[in-house]
C-alpha cells in the first residue's frame, strides 16, 4: 500500500516538530505544525460520503501518533494521517525548483487521451476548451454530470490513457494504489489539488510523474478560511506550484 510508503517515509521528518492545532473538518481537514523555521499547514481533503460510525482510536493526538495512522482503514484517521503528513511536508519542502504554474501547463500540445480522476470542473472545462480528448471519472454521483464517468470504469478505461491528472484525494479514498497500477501507459501522472502537499521524494519510485498543489503562503488567511468551512478563503492565502517527482 502506497500510504505505508509514505507514512514510513514522513516519520523519519517529525523531529523537532509540534502539533500546534488540528481539525477533522468541511472542506479540509487540517493539521499545523511547528518548528524553529516556524509554522507549517497541512490539509487533506474530507470525503462525507466515505465516512461511516468510525471510532477514532487516537487517544492522545499527537504529529507522530496521526501518520502512524495514515494506512488505516478508518477514513478519519487517515485523513488526519495524510493531512499531518502534508504539514510535516510543507515545513521541509524546497520549491526552488519547482514552478509557480497550474496543472494545464504540463500538457504538451499533442497529449492524447488524458483522464481526469475527480470531476473537478475548471478543469474539466479547460481541458475541453483545449480539444483534449479527456475521460472525466468520478466516485460521487452527486457530482455527476452528462460528460462524467462513473470511477468503476477506471479498471477498464485507464490502460488506454497517455496522461492522468488525479485529485490527490486518491490518497484519502485508498484508490491511488490502482490507478498507478492500471495507467501502465501513461507518460504523465498528476497528483494535482491542496490534498497534494507531499514531499515529492515521498513518490519516487512511483509511476507519479509531477505535484500540483497550493502552498500556504499567509497561514492566518488560510487557516480562517477553514475554520469557516471556505474553499475560496483557505485558497486565498495560497498558491499553486507544480513540482516535478521524477
Amino acid at each position: 500500500m502506497l500510504l505505508t510508503h509514505i507514512k514510513t517515509k514522513a516519520l523519519r521528518f517529525v523531529e523537532g516538530l509540534n502539533l500546534v492545532d488540528f481539525s477533522f473538518a468541511l472542506p479540509y481537514t487540517w493539521v499545523l505544525v511547528e518548528g524553529s523555521e516556524g509554522k507549517a499547514l497541512g490539509v487533506a481533503m474530507t470525503l462525507p460520503e466515505e465516512i461511516q460510525r468510525y471510532t477514532n482510536s487516537i487517544n492522545k493526538p499527537s504529529l507522530r501518533a496521526f501518520i502512524e495512522r495514515a494506512d488505516s482503514l478508518n477514513v478519519i484517521e487517515r485523513t488526519l494521517g495524510l493531512a499531518a503528513i502534508n504539514a510535516v511536508s510543507q515545513y521541509h519542502i524546497d520549491l526552488s525548483t519547482a514552478e509557480w504554474a497550474d496543472v494545464l501547463d504540463l500538457l504538451p500540445e499533442n497529449a492524447g487521451k488524458i483522464a481526469l480522476i475527480g470531476n473537478m470542473p475548471p478543469l474539466a472545462k479547460a481541458l475541453h476548451e483545449k480539444g483534449a480528448e479527456t475521460f472525466v471519472f468520478e466516485r460521487n454521483a452527486k457530482l455527476w454530470n452528462r460528460d462524467t464517468y462513473s470511477d468503476a470504469l477506471e479498471y477498464h478505461l485507464l490502460p488506454e490513457m497517455d496522461a492522468v491528472i488525479a485529485s490527490a484525494s486518491c490518497l484519502v479514498n485508498g484508490t491511488i494504489d490502482m490507478l498507478l497500477d492500471r495507467a501502465r501507459k501513461a507518460r504523465l501522472f498528476v497528483l494535482t489539488g491542496p490534498t497534494g502537499q507531499l514531499l515529492p521524494e515521498f513518490l519516487r519510485g512511483t509511476k507519479v510523474t509531477h505535484l500540483a498543489a497550493m502552498k500556504v503562503i499567509d497561514t492566518e488567511k488560510a487557516l480562517l478560511g477553514l475554520k469557516l468551512g471556505s474553499f475560496r478563503g483557505f485558497e486565498e492565502g495560497n498558491r499553486k506550484y507544480v513540482a516535478k517527482v521524477r
